[in-house]
């Protein structure tokens, strides 16, 4: 049974989507919760895992992926319609969490062609860990590629400490970390549908954290579960790996740019 403060936290949710355009602050999102700021903003994280104003960020962003894939409208409309005054905020942000550019996303359709670390989290770190674990799914699951990564907050975006793709839900192994807090996120679509891109497809999702890295403290091996993606989840804003076209790898260290 939906227990009255996730009711609220839906509502919350929803007006966020009913109002993707507009400027919609704590007050009013906690006003559609029926909540006191105070309170609203404080179990929205403990349920979400993330403060209100960011879910809200995430929402746009992941709003923007779809128009940019399902429609003709401009970059600067698509800013517009998901509440930015400015194309060149939105264009910024949207590359700082997506990976790629608005323009070079909708041309690759909605795919990237390859998955990089984080070059600025290895550069900070002296000394690295050896990151083991295992992704499971339900039995009747009909899982594809799973997209796995380790990142600052809950929210999968922009460059992870480190990453791989796996064929199936199965063991991975991370052998450079740095060190500090992470999240474990990974998330997969089902087989039958990996192949196209549409803003419907049914996503499965999984989280561990925060997790401490130290040179000097073993990590034991980490158990993901995935599980269908549910309203209170933060939306993926990460470009999937067009593993079509180039073979799975694992990126534990930095790629240099040579454009």
């Amino acid at each position: 049974m939906t227990s009255a403060i996730e009711q609220a936290v839906f509502r919350a949710i929803d007006a966020m989507h009913e109002n993707i355009g507009e400027l919609l602050t704590i007050d009013n999102m906690a006003q559609a919760a029926m909540y006191s700021k105070f309170h609203f903003s404080r179990e929205f994280q403990r349920m979400t895992g993330v403060s209100p104003r960011r879910f809200l960020s995430a929402i746009r962003l992941e709003t923007a992926k779809r128009l940019l894939i399902e429609t003709s409208f401009t970059v600067t409309e698509i800013s517009h319609r998901v509440g930015y005054n400015s194309v060149g905020t939105f264009s910024s942000r949207f590359a700082a969490s997506v990976g790629v550019p608005p323009t070079t996303y909708r041309q690759l359709g909605g795919f990237t062609p390859r998955i990089e670390v984080d070059p600025r989290s290895l550069a900070r770190s002296t000394e690295f860990s050896t990151f083991r674990g295992e992704i499971r799914s339900p039995v009747a699951a009909d899982l594809g590629r799973v997209y796995v990564g380790l990142f600052p907050t809950r929210v999968p975006e922009g460059r992870p400490a480190a990453c791989t793709v796996l064929p199936r839900p199965g063991v991975f192994l991370f052998d450079q970390v740095p060190a500090g807090t992470w999240y474990l996120l990974a998330h997969s679509v089902p087989a039958a549908c990996d192949e196209v891109l549409t803003g419907d497809r049914p996503v499965s999702v999984g989280s561990v954290g925060p997790i401490e890295v130290r040179p000097d403290v073993p990590l034991l091996p980490i158990e993901l579960r995935l599980r269908p993606a549910r309203v209170l989840d933060p939306p993926v804003l990460l470009a999937l790996l067009d593993a079509r076209s180039v073979a799975l790898t694992v990126r534990t260290a930095p790629i240099t740019d040579t454009a």
